[in-house]
């Protein structure tokens, strides 16, 4: 992360730097506010880390800071915490071993540990936006979580179905991840006076480009770079864009259902011989091409982030 944000710095400033050191020192104080184990589960969770895509894009959303940034600190703090909890309960969900390499608070605590972690975090999420005082705020927030529920229950009602449509299966990475990704860029431009729906739009179409490529990612692998083996979400029964374009291209991928890590990977390779990851991955890139050209203004710092969703896959 650290070469993306020298490059974001140079356009935006060393503000942007120190904000985002003020958001990770915020995040690891309310990890360390729970009394134990939560202090410990929760540290685990905020440590692990990963980008921290979300808040990032709360402050560059912002392309006019307020004076006093103590909101948009916050803001951003939440969005991540609401992130965090919903890894931490999707691991519960599926019963994942590791995430981003690491063990998981379900592998380590079990399920009522991972649970507690999650719901705190989630609780606390909102406990820090409350501070703002903006109904709006934390109206965008609420709107995004639910969303994040309802794309949960959809994924579950989708499961080993191999009848699922793309329009389907897009409605569902909206749900799941564009709609957070929509909130980040929201709630920058709430703090900053911006235009929040356009702002608001090209997060949505760079989270959904962002699932689209992460789903290619399940496939293509390796696990030293995902984190996770090969073919998770085929384990899991998880329908993506890979899977659909494939089964289309090749029908006899309909009734495979691999039971095995081997299997699941004997079948990505059946996947990527179809040329489904070079469909979906330009079905990504159109959709980071219309959320770049939707910006209300030429942002160089916004831009970069979109082309850095693309990078995962290079």
């Amino acid at each position: 992360m650290a070469a993306e944000v020298d490059a974001l710095v140079d356009t935006r400033g060393e503000a942007l730097r120190e904000r985002l050191d003020r958001v990770e020192a915020r995040l690891r104080a309310i990890a360390a506010e729970a009394a134990p184990p939560l202090d410990r589960l929760a540290g685990g969770t905020i440590a692990a880390g990963g980008k921290r895509l979300r808040p990032l894009l709360v402050l560059l959303a912002a392309a006019d800071p307020p004076a006093d940034d103590r909101g948009l600190i916050r803001a951003a703090v939440a969005v991540e915490l609401i992130h965090s909890a919903t890894l931490v309960h999707d691991d519960v969900l599926d019963a994942a071993a590791l995430r981003r390499g690491r063990p998981t608070v379900w592998a380590t605590a079990g399920r009522d540990g991972a649970i507690a972690t999650g719901d705190y975090l989630f609780a606390r999420a909102f406990g820090e936006l409350a501070r703002n005082g903006r109904v709006d705020e934390v109206a965008v927030l609420s709107d995004a979580s639910s969303s994040l529920a309802h794309g949960e229950l959809l994924q579950r009602e989708d499961a080993f179905d191999a009848d699922v449509a793309i329009d389907r299966y897009l409605w569902r990475c909206e749900l799941k991840t564009a709609r957070l990704f929509e909130a980040a860029c929201r709630l920058g431009a709430l703090e900053s006076g911006g235009p929040a729906d356009a702002l608001g739009l090209f997060g949505r179409r760079i989270g959904l480009a962002f699932q689209l490529l992460d789903d290619v990612l399940d496939v293509a692998g390796p696990v030293e770079r995902t984190g996770k083996p090969r073919g998770t979400d085929l384990l899991d029964g998880t329908v993506t864009l890979p899977f659909i374009l494939a089964r289309e291209r090749d029908p006899s991928l309909r009734d495979v259902r691999p039971a095995t890590p081997a299997e699941a990977e004997a079948v990505c390779d059946r996947i990527a011989a179809t040329g489904a990851l070079d469909a979906a991955r330009a079905r990504a890139l159109a959709i980071v091409a219309e959320a770049k050209a939707g910006l209300p203004w030429p942002d160089p710092a916004l831009e970069l982030v979109a082309d850095g969703v693309v990078a995962r896959y290079a």
